[in-house]
């Protein structure tokens, strides 16, 4: 194979992983603006919406780095044209780490065990990232507890769907999208 060969092989590679996290960061940011309810008990209001799964989807099928820029950016977008700029960057930080976890942890091996134990550990970083968030921003350590049951709604639900859909969604990629 020439060098000339290779770079463009490695281009079209490269173009195409832009293109699928691009999609996948897109998909985050609809799926948390359009389809979300906001929860009356959660001292800023809280809100529990559907972003996580195409998180929780993209970080399974196409890895870590993906879900990390198309979960992190796509959610911080949210909030940042949505009226929770405050909440941007903790979000940026807290669902990018989220999504490499999903990511980093199902990467070599698809299997339900796996996503299972993936969703999991993003759902303890979603509490436990966004109660150290609420104690920053509150000043307090009482406060932050009344989000924990919205977390735990909103990535449960994700979760649910997640295992539901990424076995075929996963297969229909792998015919498809990562066929070389």
């Amino acid at each position: 194979m020439s060098t000339k060969t290779a770079v463009q092989r490695t281009t079209s590679a490269q173009i195409k992983s832009l293109a699928i996290t691009a999609v996948c960061l897109v998909l985050v940011y609809v799926f948390t603006a359009v389809v979300n309810i906001r929860l009356p008990f959660a001292p800023n209001g809280g809100l529990i919406h559907l972003g996580n799964v195409p998180l929780f989807v993209a970080a399974i099928l196409f890895g870590k780095r993906t879900g990390m820029i198309a979960g992190g950016l796509g959610m911080a977008l949210f909030d940042l044209f949505s009226g929770w700029t405050l909440w941007a960057p903790f979000t940026l930080v807290i669902v990018g780490c989220m999504g490499f976890v999903v990511g980093q942890v199902t990467e070599h091996k698809k299997s339900f065990p796996r996503y299972l134990v993936a969703l999991v550990l993003a759902c303890a970083i979603k509490i436990g990232g966004y109660y150290l968030a609420e104690v920053i921003i509150y000043g307090n350590w009482i406060v932050p507890a009344t989000s924990i049951p919205g977390n735990l709604i909103q990535v449960g639900v994700a979760a649910i769907i997640t295992l539901v859909v990424i076995e075929p969604l996963r297969l229909a990629a792998s015919h498809t999208i990562l066929r070389k």
